[in-house]
């Protein structure tokens, strides 16, 4: 069966030509053989290159319905004394709709190993997953963990393959290896960057501000967490794409810990944002009675 006009049979790009998907690219069998499915049961309309559709639809000034990334968030990740703090929000919005509270976006590469994910949701989980399936095979093939170094310039050389095709990330890989802790960034451009402290995302901003003016090199364990506890709870106070909960993680020689996985709501306002213990009247949540309720009911 042949397939329709204006349609051709599902193939792989050519790597060689860098010219993306178009008539003349076919290969052999193409995805059909791989998945075991008959011949031209897969098709894609017509084109010389991905990259410029994927951006045809995604351009929002030509109309405001069109696809959006789930995008907006906060992370970040330092490295102290004991090991590194990584911590981050659960916010994934789709433009002004909050599209979820409750993302994972710490990705537990093996258990020496975690990465974040600030972009198109997708797009992270999916190359970072992948990231574990490239550490795991060096493991079986070379007998050791593979370093951090190693690990986060197999992510910055993958992603470059795709540089301009519509990938968007902003991650960071945080490990231990046998020279230590180690913290890189890595984006969608192939940007790949080692320090000691990174924040990404769109209240990345508001969260190094904390950063910045807490962190001390010599924290101890307790202390660094609720630093990045606190920088993440700035964030979501003052970023309308960053809230949700935040979770912290702390990586240590002998592998990373879940710490804490906190409400970013009204029960750590009054600490954070510097009222002591008590929040002011006028501020304070207060539950109303059946009464009150009832006068309110009765006059509207």
């Amino acid at each position: 069966m042949s397939a329709p006009l204006g349609f051709l049979d599902r193939s792989f790009p050519s790597r060689c030509s860098g010219q993306g998907i178009s008539s003349s690219d076919h290969v052999d069998g193409g995805v059909e053989a791989v998945l075991g499915l008959p011949a031209a049961s897969i098709r894609i309309p017509r084109g010389t290159r991905l990259a410029p559709l994927l951006q045809a639809c995604l351009r929002e000034e030509q109309n405001s319905a069109l696809v959006k990334f789930l995008h907006g968030t906060t992370t970040l990740a330092f490295v102290f004394r004991e090991g590194i703090i990584v911590a981050v929000d659960s916010r994934a919005s789709m433009g002004q709709y909050i599209g979820s509270g409750t993302v994972k976006k710490i990705i537990e590469i093996n258990p020496y190993l975690l990465g974040t994910m600030a972009g198109g949701a997708a797009d992270c989980s999916f190359w970072e997953r992948y990231l574990g399936m490239r550490c795991r095979l060096h493991e079986l093939q070379h007998r050791e963990r593979i370093s951090v170094a190693a690990a986060s310039k197999l992510l910055s050389n993958i992603v470059y393959e795709y540089k301009g095709m519509g990938l968007s990330m902003g991650t960071m890989i945080a490990g231990w290896d046998k020279t230590g802790p180690q913290l890189f960034y890595v984006d969608s451009d192939g940007i790949r960057l080692r320090g000691t402290r990174f924040s990404v995302g769109s209240g990345s901003t508001f969260a190094y501000g904390i950063l910045d003016h807490f962190y001390r090199w010599d924290m101890n364990a307790t202390e660094a967490a609720e630093l990045g506890r606190r920088a993440i709870f700035h964030a979501t106070h003052r970023d309308a794409y960053s809230g949700g909960y935040i979770n912290v993680y702390h990586v240590k020689a002998d592998g990373w810990v879940n710490l804490s996985h906190d409400d970013s709501g009204i029960s750590k306002y009054a600490e954070y944002m510097g009222f002591g213990s008590k929040l002011p009247p006028s501020i304070a949540p207060q539950e109303e009675s059946s009464t009150q309720s009832e006068a309110m009911v009765v006059e509207s």
